[in-house]
């Protein structure tokens, strides 16, 4: 069956794989699994169709495999998490000044929300307004304290948008 079947199965792998090197493992894996389930096909008229399914969901696989491996995070070291606790905590300092220089419909979206414990749609009620209304005066107070911030700082964050270094520009920062 290998040299029945290996050259043809090899060329349509690699046309969907641009590895050849992968090629080859799935090539390899196809095969595996053909073995592995040779004696549950009932109907051997339909054999190449089964071997070429087998082929494509191996395929998918690998896929699916290469995008979870993709995704999988960096292990955060420890040094790492006490670095952003405290430039996090040094930056906080920054953060009281900045909130109180926002106009008032804004700083109280912000207080009751981000520093408070109430969700959005709770702020919405307590204010009187529209859930959408809500979210968006948060929004925008969110996007005023992140202009104030830049403005303030340099900050250097990671892919995740977690802080790794910050300092303050060169001109006395107005707001801490």
């Amino acid at each position: 069956m290998w040299e029945d079947l290996s050259a043809n199965l090899k060329k349509y792998i690699s046309k969907r794989v641009s590895n050849s090197y992968d090629a080859e493992d799935i090539l390899q894996e196809v095969f595996l699994k053909i073995n592995a389930h040779i004696t549950e096909i009932k109907d051997t008229a339909q054999i190449y169709a089964w071997i070429y399914q087998i082929t494509r969901n191996t395929i998918i696989d690998y896929y699916r495999n290469k995008k979870q491996a993709e995704q999988l995070p960096d292990i955060p070291d420890e040094n790492t998490d006490a670095n952003q606790i405290e430039l996090s905590s040094e930056l906080i300092t920054c953060l009281k000044p900045m909130i109180d220089r926002l106009p008032e419909k804004y700083k109280q979206a912000i207080l009751l929300t981000e520093l408070g414990e109430l969700t959005q749609k709770e702020l919405a009620v307590k204010l009187g307004l529209s859930i959408s209304g809500a979210k968006s005066r948060v929004q925008r107070g969110r996007a005023m304290l992140k202009e104030m911030f830049l403005e303030c700082c340099l900050i250097q964050c990671d892919v995740y948008g977690h802080i790794i270094d910050y300092k303050h520009r060169e001109n006395d920062c107005k707001y801490c």
